[in-house]
């Protein structure tokens, strides 16, 4: 039985090694954190799953909590004006319903499965010094841990990795109490403000430890009003702050916001990042290779919600490579090609969102203005966050867009 390593308990490091354990390989994952330390700690992240990633979790029994999560089954972007009004609204449906599910539910509950299907837990931080030690003992070692001294093992790759410094400054609160959207009280939808110059809001409808709840996620260009998160407020003063800031220029969000309560007293994160693509296999001092997945190695600004779902294809990228390698060694010219296979896919979302980042061009702004006035372009926009590859197709080259828009029928 083949052993392999998987360090750090994330949705791609936690899903592979769940997956692999149905293949009956010996799994050993090494986390820094037990499952109550996880369920007790502060919010990690924001995150919104789309079809296709979740149906990757329905595959493999891993969607626990799919009957009681909320669903989001629309997408709406809105665009504000100098006067703080809106300049433009619409919402496109969803082809198949998202989910967000707070990761401290999660990944303590897939921690908790992982052992119940036999595979081995180890609660220990991990130091490259601990990984040269250990890794001879492994067949493979996966390194998917995004933060911390072991991504150092891993070079950014300069050719596919544009920016140099975070590009948005971030802030979140988990919060019950925002009531619904008027223009679609009968549905859930993430809604994506766009303040021009500012930054953006995004809310999205959850799943977290007290329940359904709504995220309130600013992404702040840095130097702006949004950028107010140095001082690292108590909970209490982060959320009157974002209330603050929602009331300036989203009022419409604010409305609906204004009597919102933290779900706990750790539901709120700032920080930020630097966009990065890393390449993928790393040297321990030993001379070992170690293979690195996920946010290790592609780590994309939350602009465009592709987090979580880059991770869970990723791991899915990779079963397929492990499995189809049989008995072979897990040598440098396999990891590399594991990653490449993977970034076929991952690349698409890169550039996507790497584009999303910049003020939008002309021809995005006419397919944002026909979303309002179509709903099969508002409905192509939206859907592409599950399968973001389409975009290439229409969205990210002008040429393209134009002839995607002269194409559609003219309404009457």
């Amino acid at each position: 039985m083949r052993k392999i390593l998987v360090v750090g308990a994330g949705q791609s490091g936690l899903q592979l090694a769940l997956t692999l354990r149905e293949h009956d390989y010996d799994v050993t994952v090494m986390s820094a954190r037990t499952p109550d330390e996880i369920r007790a700690g502060r919010v990690m992240s924001t995150q919104c799953m789309f079809h296709d990633a979740l149906q990757h979790e329905r595959d493999h029994g891993l969607n626990l909590w799919e009957e009681q999560t909320v669903r989001v089954e629309g997408l709406g972007v809105s665009i504000a004006g100098p006067d703080s009004g809106r300049v433009m609204d619409w919402v496109g449906r969803l082809d198949n319903y998202a989910q967000s599910v707070d990761q401290r539910v999660k990944m303590a509950g897939w921690l908790e499965l992982f052992e119940q299907r036999g595979g081995k837990l180890i609660i220990h931080g991990v130091t490259t010094a601990d990984l040269n030690a250990l890794a001879r003992m492994y067949d493979l070692v996966v390194v998917a841990a995004g933060k911390g001294e072991l991504v150092q093992l891993f070079d950014r790759d300069p050719a596919r990795s544009p920016y140099t410094s975070p590009q948005r400054a971030l802030s979140v609160a988990y919060v019950h109490g925002v009531g619904p959207r008027p223009e679609h009280p009968d549905f859930d939808a993430v809604r994506f403000n766009i303040v021009p110059g500012v930054g953006e809001l995004f809310m999205i409808p959850g799943h977290t430890l007290s329940g359904n709840c709504h995220i309130m996620f600013f992404e702040g260009v840095p130097g702006g009003p949004l950028d107010c998160w140095s001082d690292r407020p108590g909970p209490g003063e982060h959320l009157e702050r974002m209330l603050g800031l929602m009331k300036q220029f989203l009022p419409w969000e604010y409305e609906r916001s204004r009597d919102a309560e933290l779900t706990d007293s750790r539901a709120t994160l700032t920080g930020g990042y630097t966009p990065v693509v890393r390449r993928p296999v790393g040297e321990l001092p030993s001379g070992t290779a170690v293979l690195g997945m996920a946010d290790v190695v592609v780590a994309n600004d939350p602009i465009t919600g592709q987090g979580s779902n880059n991770a869970s294809k990723c791991a899915a990228s990779y079963l397929d490579s492990i499995l189809e390698r049989g008995d072979q060694p897990f040598d440098r010219a396999w990891m590399e090609r594991t990653f490449e296979r993977y970034w076929e896919y991952a690349r698409h979302v890169t550039d996507w969102t790497n584009a999303m980042l910049r003020p939008p061009p002309p021809h995005v702004m006419d397919i944002l203005g026909a979303a309002q006035e179509n709903d099969v372009v508002a409905r192509r926009f939206v859907n592409g966050f599950s399968d973001p590859t389409d975009y290439q197709h229409w969205f990210m080259d002008p040429d393209k867009a134009a002839d995607y828009l002269a194409s559609l029928p003219t309404r009457t």
